[in-house]
């Protein structure tokens, strides 16, 4: 094989045969790059339906998502993805909206259609629900972090991180600790603050347009990876739905995954990272790897969904409540038609887990019902529980590169190492990474 950083020629890219292993964002993202620059490619996928950790879950004749997420305007590699796999003229099925943030009843922040950074600096300046010297506390905060290129000497959590700049109980409680758990799915108390910084910068140190937020009007399997799909088939590509890999078995010219799979020159491993560490236990080289996998610890997301009557709806698409359980609802009748539903976002470990769905079902239809009573009761309601949805973005976390000490081995997902969390953008700029490293050495 080629050694990798080497351009290789046209005939060798051609003989190349590559396996994702996983249909989730980072596997499919992979399949894309790979399709784009003509190297022939399959993606198996153990699961009936794409998206791994934000895929479809289709109930009662709807189209849900075991995660509700959302992504923003930083996300751009996911943007030129979903660009390119997209029949022409075909919406994104992304609802772009300028930075708002509520939390229920009591606060509320909204950008100014001002150059960065001063779009957010208006908006702290202009937050309800803060006093005065709140405001300020935070913009001397967002000032310090730019001064310091938004990095840290050394990591540290992020509620050391605001105790250290004195960020004021009521900056942390309506902005930064939600922001923390929204993005890094990781409480502050345990979070790193350097990753957390590295977000910040990303959505308010570019353009004004990266802190947009882009609410999803589709299902998550519909709106990359069954697009990606289809487009990789297009370019002769292969995608295996129901198809399982339960070993990597190195040949002398490749791969072998075993005889439902078949025989490939390279193997990208684009599984969560409990499966990534059963596949690649057989080598002896990748110890140190299934060590450091086998350290990282995760958090749940839960998605609970109440269906209310059709004419019901929230007073914004999307927006935040201070309560037990209840963190984040999305009204999906504004967003995607589904008329009278509404999906409540529980990030991270927390009491919620400790109940049964039907009895935490319950206890957030109550929490919605002390500041929405016209909502009536839900007609029905369902829990989908992701437990190993992210993994604790903790400070100095060790996470595995992309490349392998194996030729021709390279692994894909969320949980390699970036400056970023667990999120869609992270997972997708992973897979495109590890196509590159494959693409030099096919």
């Amino acid at each position: 094989m080629a050694d990798l950083g080497k351009r290789v020629t046209e005939q060798e890219r051609q003989k190349a045969h590559v396996a994702v292993i996983g249909g989730g964002y980072a596997g499919m993202a992979a399949a894309t790059e790979l399709a784009t620059n003509g190297v022939r490619v399959t993606v198996l996928e153990g699961a009936r339906v794409l998206g791994g950790r934000a895929r479809r879950v289709e109930t009662r004749d709807l189209d849900l998502d075991n995660g509700l997420h959302i992504l923003l305007g930083a996300y751009h590699e996911t943007l030129r993805l979903i660009e390119l796999v997209k029949k022409n003229n075909e919406p994104t099925g992304l609802v772009r909206l300028p930075l708002e943030l509520n939390i229920h009843p009591g606060f509320r922040l909204r950008t100014a259609r001002l150059p960065a950074p001063l779009h957010l600096l208006w908006g702290l300046l202009n937050a309800r629900g803060l006093r005065s010297a709140d405001r300020i506390a935070a913009v001397r905060f967002m000032l310090w972090a730019q001064r310091n290129s938004f990095r840290l000497a050394s990591d540290m959590t992020v509620a050391t991180l605001l105790m250290a700049r004195r960020q004021p109980p009521g900056v942390s409680r309506y902005l930064w600790n939600p922001l923390c758990i929204s993005a890094l799915n990781t409480p502050p108390a345990e979070a790193s603050a350097q990753v957390f910084l590295n977000v910040l910068r990303d959505a308010f140190h570019g353009k004004r347009t990266a802190s947009d937020l882009l609410l999803p009007s589709l299902d998550f399997t519909a709106l990359f990876p069954e697009r990606a799909a289809r487009y990789v088939e297009s370019c002769g590509g292969i995608v295996r739905l129901g198809v399982t890999v339960d070993s990597v078995r190195r040949m002398d010219d490749g791969f072998d995954l075993g005889p439902h799979s078949g025989h490939f020159s390279h193997t990208i491993v684009a599984v969560s990272p409990h499966r990534a560490s059963d596949l690649l236990s057989s080598f002896a080289e990748l110890a140190h790897i299934t060590r450091m996998i086998g350290e990282i610890t995760h958090h749940p997301i839960y998605s609970v969904y109440l269906q209310y009557s059709p004419e019901k709806r929230l007073p914004f698409r999307m927006g935040g409540l201070e309560c037990r359980y209840a963190q984040w609802l999305f009204d999906r009748g504004q967003l995607c038609g589904q008329h009278g539903l509404i999906g409540v976002v529980i990030s991270a470990s927390g009491a919620h887990q400790e109940l049964a769905h039907d009895t935490l079902a319950r206890a957030v239809h109550a929490e919605l019902e002390q500041y929405f009573p016209a909502l009536g009761k839900p007609r029905w309601h369902q829990v989908i529980a992701e437990k190993r949805a992210t993994f604790s973005c903790t400070p100095n976390l060790r996470r595995p590169d992309n490349i392998t000490p194996v030729p021709g081995l390279v692994l894909a997902g969320d949980y390699t190492a970036s400056d970023y969390p667990a999120t869609i953008e992270s997972a997708v700029r992973s897979g495109v990474r590890a196509a590159g490293l494959v693409l030099q050495n096919a």
